[in-house]
C-alpha cells in the first residue's frame, strides 16, 4: 500500500503553498529513501492565456529553492498543446509562460517547435504498443511532476496521471490518445495557402481547391493544425476509450523512471487549465499532496473531494484508475499520512 502525504491548507496564498510543497518534497525524499538525480526538471502547466486559476509560478519557489540547495540542476519542462492557441508552438508557448510569471528557470518545450521532437517508449499494453512522448524526456531519469487537481471534460479530472499522459506526450502522442481523431477542415475559413499540404509528411492533404484530409492516410500528428495561419483545421474532440488511453500514456511516461509527484488541490474548477477563460472554483481549497505513486495520489485527491465537498462531477475519471489496476500501473490503495 502506497503512502500519500497530505498537508491541509484551505487558503490560496502562493507563498504558503510554496513552503508546503517544499516540506512535502523534503519529507518524501527522506521517508521514501529517494535518490535524487543531478538534473531534475519540474513538469508544470503554464496555464492558457486568459485562464486565472492555474497554479501560479510562485507556488514552485519552495521546491526550486530545495533543489538548488542540493546543487541539483533544474528547469521548467512542458510540451506543446494539440489545439490551436497560445501554446501551440514553442516560441509562443515560452512567451506565454514568461507572461504568466515563469521566469525563474530555463524553459524546455520537450517536443520541439511544433511537436516534431518525439521519443517512442514501448509499453505493449491494450491500446498502445508504444507511446510518443516529447523527445527531451528521454534525457531525464527523474522528473518532479507537479500537478493541479481540477476537472476535465473528457478525462473526468486532471491530476498526476493526466500530467504524465497529455503533459509528457508529443503532439502526435496527444492525438493518439484522442484517436482515431482526424482533423477536419472548415472550408469557409480555408484560404488555399497550401501550408498544410507542405507540412504533411504522409501526403494526406490535398487542395481541391480547399484543403481535404484523407482519413486513411492521416497519422494524427496534428502538424497541419499548428501551421494553418487562419485556424481552418481543427480537431473533433471525440475518441473512443479516451480515459483508458490516457492511463496507458501515463504508464509509458513513468516506465523505468523515478518520478516524484506533488499535486495542488486548490482553485478546483470544473474544466482544466487549458481553458482560456476565467472560471469559478467549485470546491474549497484542500492543500498539497505528494506521493511516489501517481495512481495513489490521484485516488487520494478524488476521494478527498468526494468525501468533503460531496462532488460527483469527476466520478467518470475513476475509469482511468480502474484501467491502471488492469495494466498493473501503480496502486489505488493508499495510506493518507497527514502532515
Amino acid at each position: 500500500m502506497k503512502k500519500v502525504y497530505f498537508k491541509r491548507y484551505e487558503e490560496n496564498d502562493s507563498e504558503t503553498l510554496s513552503k508546503i510543497a517544499r516540506e512535502l518534497l523534503e519529507l518524501i525524499v527522506e521517508q521514501e529513501n529517494v535518490t535524487l538525480e543531478k538534473n531534475i526538471p519540474i513538469k508544470v502547466h503554464f496555464g492558457e492565456k486568459g485562464n486565472k486559476t492555474f497554479v501560479p509560478a510562485r507556488c514552485y519557489d519552495g521546491v526550486i529553492d530545495y533543489l538548488e540547495e542540493q546543487h541539483i540542476e533544474t528547469s521548467f519542462i512542458e510540451t506543446n498543446v494539440l489545439y490551436r492557441g497560445e501554446r501551440t508552438t514553442k516560441e509562443n508557448h515560452i512567451t506565454l509562460a514568461k507572461d504568466h510569471g515563469f521566469t525563474r528557470l530555463p524553459i524546455i518545450i520537450a517536443d520541439g517547435e511544433i511537436g516534431e521532437d518525439v521519443h517512442d517508449v514501448v509499453i505493449n499494453q491494450e491500446y498502445f504498443t508504444s507511446v510518443k512522448l516529447g523527445g527531451a524526456f528521454k534525457d531525464y531519469n527523474q522528473v518532479l511532476v507537479m500537478s493541479h487537481f481540477k476537472g476535465h471534460g473528457l478525462a473526468g479530472f486532471g491530476g498526476a496521471i493526466k500530467q504524465l499522459a497529455m503533459g509528457f506526450a508529443s503532439r502526435s502522442g496527444k492525438m493518439a490518445q484522442h484517436s482515431r481523431m482526424v482533423p477536419t477542415v472548415s472550408e469557409h475559413k480555408c484560404i488555399e495557402c497550401g501550408l498544410c499540404v507542405k507540412k504533411c509528411d504522409v501526403s494526406a492533404i490535398q487542395l481541391t481547391p480547399k484543403a481535404q484530409i484523407n482519413s486513411e492516410l492521416c497519422v494524427g500528428c496534428a502538424g497541419c493544425i499548428a501551421v494553418c495561419p487562419v485556424g481552418a483545421i481543427r480537431n473533433d474532440w471525440g475518441g473512443l476509450n479516451f480515459r483508458e488511453k490516457v492511463t496507458e500514456y501515463a504508464y509509458g511516461a513513468q516506465l523505468d523512471k523515478n518520478h516524484i509527484y506533488i499535486s495542488f488541490m486548490m482553485n478546483i474548477t470544473k474544466e482544466c487549465d487549458c481553458m482560456g477563460q476565467e472560471m469559478k472554483p467549485i470546491a474549497k481549497h484542500f492543500g498539497v499532496l505528494a506521493s511516489m505513486d501517481p495512481v495513489a495520489l490521484d485516488t487520494a485527491c478524488i476521494d478527498l473531494l468526494q468525501k468533503e465537498s460531496h462532488h460527483d462531477l469527476f466520478e467518470i475519471g475513476r475509469e482511468s484508475l480502474t484501467h491502471a489496476k488492469h495494466i498493473n500501473f501503480g496502486s489505488s490503495e493508499y495510506i493518507l499520512e497527514m502532515i
